[in-house]
């Protein structure tokens, strides 16, 4: 140990936030042990690193006694006087035993605790990054395939996109680059392990967000989505100024805005729906691409009635009940629909 490293130490304080006693300290403790494995000591000992010139001190540690049972840990108290008159019993009294060649090791030692507390410093920063993300999107390459995880490279860490949030009607490659929305974040030995999905419906609430101004600006404001993650999904939409379209601004012109959304949901189909403070409204606007005659709601039961063009009825129901389906989750009412000729 030197002045050159502790200079080094000091600079990685300013660099890298690790604090210099906290660092000392650590090396300190590291170098207890670097002595006893390599000098077999049995006795108490500690390490002291001076903090001005980097001399380092290995001092054996004896408490003081009345009569000493073991001479490796305690001292009596007549031979402690004899060093110096003014040592009480429950004292401790060290003696420095620094080997000769203890600098080349305590300078391996300190390496080594340097590097691990860089490595931490840096974990811990990633995991504050991103524990601040969850929400968020990334965007990564596919790294690899483990066990039917998806692994995407974010740069500086890897995320894990797991076969429960991965869409069933995507095949992911290794060297394309995928958005995904972050769940979860948590902290683990290894450093930051980052889980994402496909399939959760905030993929596509960020996406709307970064394609729309109107959304990012907060004059259009997305109400609810309803999602089957790589069929189709309904997202309902209001806005807070009178001039402005919703349903329009998230289109966008000749569909770019929208059609750079499903090209990324790898041809998901999207319904945008204008919301509506009335709940018939709101129901009929959600059955959309279907035509709807009336609306009779029960707010008793949370029941919508709906009756829609005897053509149209198959369109409102949707493929294996998937339009009403959505509907009913994007409204949180509970839909029944029948033809004009079942009325």
């Amino acid at each position: 140990m030197n002045t050159e490293l502790l200079e080094a130490i000091r600079e990685l304080e300013e660099e890298k936030g690790i604090s210099q006693e906290v660092l000392l300290e650590a090396i300190e403790a590291a170098l207890v042990s670097a002595y006893r494995r390599n000098f077999g000591s049995l006795q108490n000992v500690r390490v002291h690193i001076d903090r001005q010139t980097g001399e380092i001190k290995v001092l054996t540690q004896r408490t003081v006694v009345e009569q000493a049972v073991d001479p490796r840990l305690e001292i009596s108290l007549e031979e402690a006087r004899r060093l110096n008159r003014s040592y009480e019993v429950g004292d401790v009294v060290e003696k420095e035993v620094t080997p000769k060649d203890f600098g080349r090791i305590a300078a391996q030692t300190a390496k080594q605790v340097v590097v691990q507390r860089i490595r931490e410093a840096e974990r811990g920063i990633i995991f504050e990054e991103f524990s601040n993300r969850e929400g968020d999107i990334v965007s990564g390459k596919v790294h690899r395939i483990e066990q039917k995880n998806v692994i995407l490279d974010l740069g500086r860490v890897e995320a894990v996109l797991t076969q429960a949030e991965q869409v069933v009607t995507e095949v992911y490659r290794q060297g394309e680059t995928l958005k995904s929305y972050i769940i979860e974040v948590r902290k683990t030995n290894r450093g930051p392990q980052i889980y994402v999905s496909r399939t959760h419906p905030g993929l596509i609430k960020r996406l709307f967000e970064q394609e729309v101004p109107e959304i990012h600006d907060g004059l259009v404001e997305i109400k609810g989505i309803s999602r089957e993650a790589g069929f189709r999904s309904k997202v309902a939409v209001y806005s807070r100024d009178e001039d402005i379209d919703p349903v329009g601004a998230c289109v966008g012109p000749r569909g770019a805005r929208v059609g750079a959304i499903v090209d990324e949901l790898r041809g998901e189909k999207l319904d945008i729906i204008r919301w509506d403070s009335d709940p018939a409204s709101f129901v009929a606007n959600a059955l959309s691409p279907a035509k709807v005659i009336s609306v009779a709601v029960d707010e008793e039961i949370r029941m919508a009635r709906v009756v829609v063009p005897d053509y149209q009825l198959s369109l409102a129901i949707g493929k294996e009940g998937q339009n009403a389906r959505l509907a009913a989750r994007l409204t949180g009412w509970k839909v029944d629909i029948k033809s004009e000729g079942q009325t």
